[in-house]
């Protein structure tokens, strides 16, 4: 008895289904966010080059407090503004940027802004206007919630992503070679035309960049979604929400500790660190967050984090990527992974080409289903007319 083709079995034909209507119906949505996502990789290299060179001198010299860069952004806030987190340079000759929020607002928002502050002289260089950020925040916000600003927008993403990750896994399913067939399936064959030549393209691209692809959908589904996705990881392995606040208890009548002095007392608990940003307490029962980075760590890889107490001037937590459990260290690496950040330069080109890919397969798909549409009229014209003539 002949075995059936593959091809011709329901599943495969369903699932080709699947994959081409998903494909066709969601081709724009996530070509925009393909393309907005391979640019945000190259964020601040592609700012460098375009953007005109700001005459700005600073000061040489020790740099000043926390406390007193901190001082300086408040005196200097928009109305209505207030300090909220204060990220320190790199390296000397930088300036420190100073994250102005609405107060009680515990991240950046609406209405938010930035100012730039010499850490040597204090002198305020640059604050932008609140709710800007030119073209790569419009850019930005694109990729992030395709410019819908309540939950609804970051959800579409989450959900697109998802479809990314179908498309990823049934594509892989449906290219999959038949017994001595490897070797053309992943190349493009020479002098392909036509329909051929978007099939090979489509497939053979589409097999040797999957991991990649897969790695980016996944991580951009898990920054849309979080809390569900680290539910689901915390049932294999235990893990923490390493993004949450550590709650304190407010002492009445009691002084809490200034920002110098956490700093101080986040330095003793991790004493190989530096410390990279100071995010101040948004409310009476919330501690400091210091995140410190090590002399091995690489740009972008997940940092340590110190919480203090400000009331009983003590570390109550340190998030320390060395003590993270394997789900954590999962959950921990998902933003770097989509941000092409933490593995150097190789990585970084891999997820801008990633980005690459969804308006490359939405071409060579759509292209592959319009040629097949096209010559399949075109035969039923043909028989049509030889019944005809008949």
């Amino acid at each position: 008895m002949a075995t059936q083709p593959r091809s011709a079995r329901p599943w495969h034909r369903a699932l080709q289904t699947i994959h081409l209507w998903v494909g066709l119906i969601l081709c724009l949505p996530l070509a925009v966010l393909g393309i907005t996502g391979a640019i945000l990789v190259f964020e601040h290299e592609l700012e460098d080059l375009f953007s005109a060179p700001t005459a700005r001198t600073l000061a040489v010299g020790e740099p000043q407090s926390v406390a007193a860069i901190l001082d300086t952004a408040k005196a200097n806030a928009p109305q209505g503004l207030a300090p909220g987190m204060v990220t320190l340079p790199n390296e000397a000759g930088e300036p420190a940027s100073v994250r102005l929020m609405a107060p009680g607002r515990s991240g950046p928002g609406g209405g938010g802004a930035t100012m730039l502050v010499d850490p040597v002289s204090l002198a305020v260089l640059e604050t932008s206007k609140p709710g800007g950020g030119g073209l790569m925040r419009q850019i930005f916000m694109l990729h992030a919630n395709l410019l819908i600003p309540d939950r609804s927008g970051r959800d579409a993403v989450g959900w697109l992503g998802v479809a990314m990750l179908v498309l990823g896994v049934s594509g892989l399913v449906l290219w999959w070679p038949r017994p001595g067939r490897w070797k053309e399936a992943l190349q493009v064959k020479r002098g392909a035309r036509g329909v051929r030549l978007h099939r090979d393209l489509h497939g053979a691209v589409g097999i040797w960049t999957l991991a990649v692809f897969v790695v980016v959908s996944f991580s951009g589904v898990y920054i849309a979604f979080p809390q569900t996705l680290s539910a689901a990881v915390a049932m294999v392995s235990p893990t923490r929400d390493l993004r949450a606040a550590v709650k304190v208890e407010p002492v009445r009548g009691a002084e809490p500790a200034g920002p110098d002095q956490a700093v101080a007392l986040a330095l003793a608990a991790v004493p190989d660190g530096r410390v990279r940003a100071v995010g101040l307490p948004a409310r009476p029962d919330q501690a400091y967050r210091i995140t410190l980075v090590r002399p091995d760590a690489r740009p972008g890889a997940p940092s340590v984090t110190a919480f203090v107490d400000p009331w009983t001037s003590r570390v109550v937590e340190v998030r320390d990527p060395r003590t993270y459990s394997a789900g954590e260290t999962f959950v921990a690496w998902q933003r770097p992974l989509h941000a092409g950040q933490g593995l150097g330069w190789v990585w970084k080109v891999l997820v801008f080409l990633s980005g690459v890919l969804p308006p490359l397969f939405a071409v060579t798909g759509t292209a592959m289903w319009y040629l097949k549409r096209r010559n399949r009229r075109a035969k039923d014209a043909e028989r049509a007319a030889a019944r005809a003539t008949v």
